[in-house]
This record gives C-alpha cells, sequence and structure tokens, in this order.
C-alpha cells in the first residue's frame, strides 16, 4: 500500500499523528518525497534499511507497524550508530511543539525519529507535496522490495545455518559426552580389571597356602595314626605281657593253695581212723611240713609285684594309645578341614580367574567403545 498525497487532520498536529499511524514504509516514502530534492535521494537506499530494521524488530506487527517501543527504539538506535537517544528524540520533539510538553509517550514512530535525526520542521513534513517524483520514488519502493527479499532469504539462509550450526554443535556435545562417558567407563573398567587380577593373584597364593596346609595335615594324619598303631601295638605287648605274669602267679597260687590244701589233709588224717594210719599221716605230715616253703613265697610275691608292675605299664601303654588314637582322630579332622579349605580356596580362585577374565573382555569392550566415540566426536568435529 503507497502512502497518501495529503494527510487527513483539522491542523498540523492532527497531521502529524495521522502520518505516525501509516505503515513503516509509508512514513519513509512520505519522508522521502517531502526531502527528496533537499537530501533523501541521496540516502534513499539507507531510509529503506530503517523501514526494513523496524519491520525486523517489531515483531508483533512486522510490515503493519507503525511504531516501536522504547527497548527497539533504543535498539534500532544502535543498530545504525546513531548517536541520538530516545530522550533526546523527545525533548527536540517537545521543543518543536510535535507534541505536547506534557505527552505521554507509549511507542516511537518512525517519523518521530527521522524528525529528529534530521532537524527538519515537522510542520513543513505534515503538508510536504506529494508525487512530484513517483517515478524515482517507484524505483526506491521496487528496490526497498528487493532489499527486503535479499534480507528475508539472508535471513532464512541465516537461520538454516544457525540450525545447521546449532545441530551440529548438539551432536559435538553429544558426540563429546559419549566420549567423556566411554573413556571414564573404560578406566573404571581397567580399575576393576585391575581389582580382579588382584583378587585373583591373591586367591592364587590363598590356594598354594590352603594345599600347602592340606599337604601338612596329610602329613601330621599320617604321623599321628602311625604314632597309634606303634602304641596300640606296645599296648598288645603290654597285655600279653601281663597275661604271662598274670598265668605265673596264678600258678603259683595253685601250687601254694595244693601244698596249703596237703597240709591240712595231712593234719586230718593225723587225727583220724586207726592208729597205724593216723601214725603214717603224721609222718607224712611231718615230713611235708619240714619242706622249705621259702622259695615258694618269694616267688609268690615277686611274680604279685611284677603284676602290679605290668597292671601299671598296661594301664600307660592303654593311655598312651588312647591319646594316640585322640590325636590321629584330631589330625585326620584337621586334614579333612584342611582339604575342605583347599578345595574352597580353588573354587575363590577359579571364580576369581573367570572374574578377571569378565573385567578382562569388559575393558576391552570399553576400550572398544571409547575408540569408536573418539572417533564419532572427531568426525563431528
Amino acid at each position: 500500500m503507497s502512502a497518501p498525497s495529503i494527510l487527513p487532520g483539522d491542523n498540523n498536529m492532527e497531521k502529524l499523528a495521522s502520518l505516525c499511524n501509516l505503515t513503516y514504509q509509508q512514513q519513509v516514502t512520505w519522508f522521502i518525497n517531502a526531502y527528496w530534492e533537499d537530501f533523501a535521494e541521496e540516502k534513499a537506499e539507507q531510509f529503506w534499511l530503517y523501514v526494513h530494521k523496524c519491520v525486523d524488530l517489531d515483531i508483533e506487527k512486522h510490515e503493519q507497524g507503525t511504531a516501536l517501543d522504547e527497548l527497539n527504539a533504543h535498539r534500532f538506535l544502535e543498530h545504525f550508530d546513531l548517536t541520538m537517544t530516545v530522550r533526546e528524540m523527545r525533548t527536540k520533539l517537545r521543543n518543536t511543539g510535535a507534541v505536547e510538553q506534557n505527552f505521554r509517550f507509549k511507542n516511537v514512530p518512525i517519523s518521530h525519529m527521522l524528525i529528529g535525526l534530521h532537524d527538519i520542521d515537522w510542520n513543513e513534513l505534515v503538508n510536504a507535496p506529494q508525487g512530484d517524483n513517483k517515478e524515482e520514488i517507484d524505483k526506491a519502493t521496487a528496490l526497498l522490495e528487493e532489499v527486503q527479499e535479499a534480507f528475508r532469504q539472508s535471513e532464512a539462509r541465516a537461520q538454516e545455518a544457525a540450525t545447521a550450526l546449532a545441530e551440529s554443535k548438539s551432536k559435538e556435545a553429544a558426540a563429546k559426552a559419549r566420549e567423556a562417558e566411554a573413556k571414564a567407563a573404560a578406566e573404571e573398567a581397567k580399575a576393576k580389571e585391575a581389582a580382579a587380577k588382584a583378587a585373583a593373584d591373591d586367591a592364587k597364593k590363598a590356594e598354594a597356602a590352603a594345599h600347602a596346609a592340606a599337604e601338612e595335615a596329610k602329613k601330621d594324619e599320617a604321623a599321628a595314626y602311625a604314632a597309634a598303631e606303634e602304641a596300640k601295638v606296645k599296648e598288645q605287648e603290654s597285655i600279653a605281657a601281663k597275661a604271662e605274669l598274670e598265668a605265673a602267679l596264678a600258678e603259683l597260687k595253685a601250687q601254694e593253695d595244693a601244698y596249703n590244701q596237703k597240709t591240712e589233709d595231712l593234719k586230718r588224717k593225723s587225727e583220724e581212723g586207726g592208729v597205724v594210719s593216723r601214725n603214717r599221716a603224721k609222718n607224712e605230715l611231718a615230713q611235708h611240713l619240714g619242706e622249705d616253703p621259702l622259695p615258694l613265697r618269694r616267688a609268690k610275691i615277686d611274680q604279685e609285684a611284677a603284676v602290679r608292675k605290668a597292671e601299671k605299664a598296661n594301664a600307660a601303654a592303654k593311655a598312651a594309645s588312647d591319646e594316640a588314637t585322640a590325636a590321629a582322630n584330631k589330625a585326620s579332622e584337621a586334614k579333612q578341614q584342611a582339604d575342605a579349605t583347599a578345595a574352597e580356596a580353588t573354587a575363590a580362585r577359579e571364580a576369581s580367574d573367570a572374574a578377571a577374565a569378565d573385567a578382562k573382555a569388559a575393558r576391552e569392550a570399553s576400550d572398544a567403545a571409547a575408540a569408536d566415540a573418539k572417533a564419532a566426536r572427531e568426525a563431528s568435529d
């Protein structure tokens, strides 16, 4: 839509308000028409850049916008390196009577900024004739449209490039994160592998010590059983010797009993029966009593002492045999426990070897993953 040839309004202030209600392009077109011969022709391209920037900053109305808020007005001035501030522009407008002294600015029309920037008479502006340079304006308008289209295409390409760059950076960041995670996992896998190897080495040492202890226990068991057998042999020998002594003592007691029985029999016969039989019994009793019984008694006493000694020796041999048997049983239990411990140590060592193998495989997999992640990150770079 082109700018009107005459601004509606009963006075210049109302005409200025009408001008400020036109779109950015219409306001600038009116301004260029008003000062084409003075300076606008040379700066036409710059004015169209002003329009494009206002459209770009006005995110709500774009091409249909008429004024910028104060923040975007500051951005507009800063973008073109213009030294005038919004406050200075408002002061100038109040001083020239373009707005009343108590006027409250809500937004900043581009016409206000052009009046302030070029220090022109706003009364002259709102009454300036339009249309004498239509051909030049049409060319400038066409140029503006070309510039705007170029800007739109440039912005589209910039947006595409920014999107591609953001995606690239995102992919790069993700690749770096995966590489870092892979490296951390690889380091952790190495630590676990080292720990597993150390545990396997400890298990091997424990297994060797357990088997050595089992061998020692086996030797102790064999020695204990040998000692027990020897003690049993000695016990049996002691029992046999005691039996021989007891048999000899029994024989001596039998002889003593026979001697005493004969004495009693002869005494009874010497007192019973006829004279001849009694006398004969007395003679036999005298002869019997005349024999020396001392060797028999002494032999009995010695034999009794020997038997008592043998009993003590037999008791000692039995105690030694019992003790040796108990020691052998204990050694056997120790050997069984040592064998069990050795078996457990072997199982633990085998489990540690398996764990070490698994840890090695995991570490190799982590190294491969880290290498892949690095390659992916380098590819994203």
